[in-house]
């Protein structure tokens, strides 16, 4: 029998994959999916926020040295302007945000009751925190001299100036942020995770067309039965979905240079089985479809709703918790919920309940084909 189903596999791939045009479509489209990943992250980096600030406490030290710590503030650009021109410019989006220090901001941090400053921003919270939180900071710190001063301007004054002269220094040192790097890899195998599933309906797709243009017939004329046939057509399906996620692998690592933060070869069995449920839910799609054209509908209504509601395209922290739930029952999911894992820094022995989920989900997708395959008498439709 098996070498039957061999000269089934051989021949199957090599009338499938002689032309170009399928070379691209069952190898070329992962790789677009990582390339897309790489292109929607990439731009993710800091941006520059743009602070317009209305100095009416002017001549006052405090008042310039508090401008000049925000001006020092990483990815934070200034621009002195008036009252009007901080509305207009933040209407127009101009600038992200203004700061506002009235008259009499220097004697309330003096007499240890910071007053008469604001922020201002039409765009919410997430753009004046960070200038908020640093800008706060430093203001109670020159407000704690003030207390401790007591109203003695002599005694804040050598304070304050001794704070400003401190002998000590702040070093910094980068180091490379792998959240991005580790998001592009896990929404490239999100992209890759869709793909592996068409893949999977078209490879197993191929019983339908063969026997619409009746090849099917001519191989049951041999020696080979119908179910040598459909597991020469599995065994065919597994290979590429293995040669399919090999190649994306190599692609994310030695072209992109993405580090998931997870070996290649736990990566690799982790998608291995996941191919093994595409190939199990293929046949399941097969069985129900009376033609090719029927298949490819069911392919449509399965495939990309329940990638998108397994977070294949986006992550899934963004969905309500209702529609969270529905994707537990969801294989991709639980793939998406594994490589999560490991990139947090469990071993691969810990997500051991994920790879029985993955493992159970092709075990009923393979019983319900055989059942169906089984129940149905019509032998234009596979006995």
């Amino acid at each position: 029998m098996w070498r039957e189903i061999w000269f089934l596999v051989t021949r199957t791939l090599l009338t499938t994959f002689r032309k170009r045009r399928t070379l691209m479509l069952y190898f070329g489209l992962p790789i677009a999916g990582i390339l897309a990943s790489v292109l929607l992250y990439s731009s993710q980096g800091p941006t520059e926020l743009r602070v317009g600030v209305v100095n009416e406490d002017a001549g006052e030290q405090i008042a310039a040295d508090t401008v000049s710590f925000v001006k020092g503030l990483d990815h934070v650009t200034i621009v002195n302007v008036t009252p009007d021109e901080l509305k207009d410019q933040l209407a127009a989006s101009k600038l992200d945000s203004g700061l506002i220090i009235d008259s009499g901001f220097s004697e309330s941090v003096l007499s240890g009751s910071p007053d008469h400053i604001a922020i201002e921003s039409v765009k919410g919270a997430q753009v004046t925190a960070y200038m908020k939180s640093m800008l706060y900071g430093y203001i109670d710190n020159v407000t704690s001299m003030g207390k401790i001063a007591g109203g003695d301007a002599a005694k804040f004054k050598a304070l304050y100036d001794q704070y400003r002269s401190a002998d000590f220094k702040l070093t910094s040192e980068s180091v490379n942020d792998t959240a991005t790097t580790k998001d592009m890899s896990y929404q490239s195998i999100g992209f890759l995770l869709m793909f592996m599933l068409s893949s999977a309906v078209g490879l197993s797709e191929l019983i339908l067309k063969n026997r619409e243009n009746r090849t099917y017939f001519r191989v049951l004329s041999s020696p080979i039965n119908a179910r040598t046939y459909v597991l020469a057509n599995i065994v065919m399906n597994l290979i590429v979905m293995i040669v399919q996620i090999i190649v994306a692998l190599l692609f994310m690592q030695v072209v992109f240079h993405l580090d998931p933060g997870i070996p290649m070869g736990e990566m690799l069995g982790l998608l291995a089985l996941f191919a093994l449920v595409s190939v199990s839910l293929s046949l399941v799609i097969v069985a129900f479809s009376k033609s090719s054209a029927m298949a490819g509908a069911l392919q449509n209504l399965i495939v990309p709703p329940t990638c998108m509601l397994s977070g294949c395209f986006f992550p899934i922290s963004i969905m309500p918790a209702e529609v969270r739930k529905i994707s537990d029952f969801l294989p991709q999911n639980w793939v998406l919920q594994s490589i999560n894992k490991l990139q947090s820094g469990e071993s691969f022995g810990s997500i051991w309940f994920n790879l029985v989920m993955l493992f159970a989900f092709a075990v009923v997708f393979f019983l319900i084909a055989t059942y169906k395959f089984g129940r149905n008498n019509d032998t234009r439709n596979f006995v």
